[in-house]
């Protein structure tokens, strides 16, 4: 069915989700599979729209931080030998405009309340 957009349960989201320097984040490796998009171009497109965030939607973990990520999520087996560091997104809502790129826009309350950002 061309043209209709993909269902994500949100029980699939909130797997993704981990707590990291006491905020709950996802990763952009995560965020990037959920988009249909590779990392290198997520994050790519966060870096031509910084502007658009404020400072602290976003940081990168640290080599401790990723070790540990590493150690504990399966999925994450592949940043193992990667030497960039991922980037952790704090709460916010994310909309696809295309498969080619992908558009956020930030809103904290409407979002961390559907995922239990703000109940835990």
């Amino acid at each position: 069915m061309t043209g209709q957009k993909a269902i994500i349960p949100i029980g699939q989201i909130e797997q993704r989700i981990l707590l990291i320097r006491g905020q709950r984040v996802m990763l952009d490796a995560d965020l990037a599979v959920l988009y249909g998009t590779t990392t290198k171009r997520l994050n790519e497109q966060i870096k031509c729209n910084q502007g658009r965030f404020p400072e602290d939607f976003m940081f990168q973990l640290t080599k401790k931080e990723k070790a540990e990520v590493v150690a504990i999520c399966d999925h994450l087996a592949k940043l193992k030998f990667s030497p960039v560091l991922p980037n952790a997104f704090t709460p916010l809502e994310i909309i696809p405009r295309c498969p080619a790129t992908v558009t956020f826009r930030v809103n904290p309350v409407r979002h961390n309340a559907q995922l239990g950002f703000l109940t835990g």
